[in-house]
C-alpha cells in the first residue's frame, strides 16, 4: 500500500459503513420517496440531481466533459445499470416492501456468473460456484414462496402482481449485470467521476422519459408531495448516488474487489433491521429462511476469492499438517 493510502487507512472503515449502511437503507428511502413520486419520476429526479452536482463540481476544477463517444458509452451503462438497474427497483416497491426487494435484489452476483459466458470456464472449474448458484436460488424460491403467502405490504395487491413485481425486480439485476459488464468491456477514457457523473445524467434523462409514456406526468404536482418523500429523495441523491457510491469506487482502488463485494450479503440484513425499526416493516420466517439459504449461497459462489490461497502457503500448511500429525502419533513405550 503506497504512503497516500496509509495516511488514508482511516477512511476505510468509514467508507465499508457507507456502502453496508447507506446503499441498505437506500431501499427504505425509495419506499418514502414513492410516498410523493412516481417511480419513474423519482428515478430521474434522484439521477440528474445527482449527476448535474458531480459534473458541475469536475467542470469547476477544470475536466471537461466533451467527448461525444464517452457520452455514448456512459450513457448506455447509465440506462442499463441505474435506470433499468435502479429504476425497476423504485418501480418494484410499488408492490412489495423495501426489505422483499433488498432480499431479490441480493440474488445480483447469480445473474452475473449466468450472464458473464466468457467467464463460464472460471466460474464453474470451482465446484463451490455451481453449488452456491443451486442454493442459492432454492433460497429465492423459498423466499419468494413466504413473501407471496404473506402479503403483509398491500392487502389490496392479488398475489400475480406481487409475483409480477419480484419478476421485475430479477429482471433489474440482469439489467444491472448487463450494463456493468458492457462498462467493463467498453470503458470511456475519463476519470471515474465523471463517467459517474455522466451515468446519472443520462440516468435521469431516461427516467423522465420513461415517465413520460407512461403518464406518470399528468396528475404529478411537487405541492403534493409530503415531507416525508422530500427526506427520502435528498437521502437518494446526496447519500445513496454520492457518498456511498464514490465509497464504493474508492475502495475498489485500495482493497481486495472480493472484499469490497461484501456489501452484496450486509444490505438486505440493513433493510430489514430498518425497515423494522423506522417503518416497522415485518418479515416472517419463511422469509427469514429463504435470506438466509440464498446469503449462503452467495457466500459459497465467492468463497474461493475470500480464501484464495498461494501454492507456497499451500505447501507451508500441507507441512504443518504432516507434522502435527507426526508429534500427535500415540506414544509407544520402549
Amino acid at each position: 500500500m503506497s504512503t497516500t493510502s496509509s495516511k488514508n487507512n482511516w477512511l476505510i472503515p468509514i467508507a465499508f459503513t457507507n456502502i453496508y449502511v447507506i446503499w441498505g437503507i437506500t431501499f427504505l428511502a425509495i419506499s418514502f420517496g414513492l410516498q410523493g413520486f412516481p417511480p419513474f419520476i423519482l428515478s430521474g429526479f434522484r439521477f440528474l440531481v445527482a449527476g448535474i452536482l458531480m459534473l458541475g463540481y469536475l467542470s469547476a476544477k477544470g475536466e471537461k466533459a466533451n467527448s461525444l463517444g464517452n457520452w455514448k458509452k456512459n450513457g448506455i451503462t447509465g440506462i442499463l445499470i441505474l435506470t433499468g438497474g435502479t429504476g425497476l427497483v423504485a418501480w418494484g416497491e410499488q408492490y412489495v416492501t423495501a426489505s422483499e426487494a433488498a432480499i431479490t435484489i441480493a440474488t445480483g452476483p447469480f445473474w452475473f456468473i449466468a450472464i458473464d459466458k466468457k467467464n463460464w470456464k472460471y466460474y464453474f472449474s470451482d465446484k463451490f460456484i455451481p453449488i452456491g448458484l443451486i442454493i442459492g436460488f432454492i433460497g429465492l424460491i423459498l423466499f419468494l414462496k413466504g413473501s407471496v403467502s404473506a402479503n403483509v405490504h398491500h392487502a389490496a395487491v392479488s398475489d400475480s402482481v406481487r409475483v409480477t413485481a419480484f419478476v421485475v425486480l430479477a429482471l433489474s439485476s440482469v439489467a444491472w449485470v448487463l450494463g456493468s459488464l458492457y462498462s467493463k468491456k467498453n470503458p470511456a477514457s475519463q476519470s471515474t467521476f465523471m463517467n459517474i457523473a455522466q451515468q446519472l445524467i443520462i440516468a435521469g434523462v431516461a427516467s423522465f422519459v420513461i415517465a413520460f409514456f407512461r403518464n406518470e406526468w399528468n396528475n404529478f404536482s411537487l405541492t403534493t408531495i409530503p415531507l416525508s418523500a422530500w427526506l427520502g429523495v435528498l437521502f437518494l441523491i446526496f447519500f445513496g448516488s454520492i457518498i456511498a457510491y464514490l465509497s464504493y469506487i474508492w475502495l475498489l482502488s485500495v482493497k481486495p474487489a472480493a472484499l469490497v463485494s461484501t456489501h452484496t450479503y450486509i444490505n438486505p440484513i440493513v433493510t430489514v433491521l430498518a425497515g423494522w425499526i423506522i417503518a416497522n416493516q415485518t418479515i416472517n420466517g419463511n422469509q427469514l429462511f429463504g435470506l438466509t439459504i440464498i446469503l449462503a449461497g452467495v457466500l459459497l459462489t465467492n468463497i474461493t476469492k475470500y480464501f484464495k490461497l498461494s501454492k507456497r502457503s499451500k505447501v507451508k500448511i500441507r507441512r504443518a499438517l504432516r507434522f502435527t500429525k507426526r508429534n500427535n502419533r500415540p506414544y509407544q513405550p520402549i
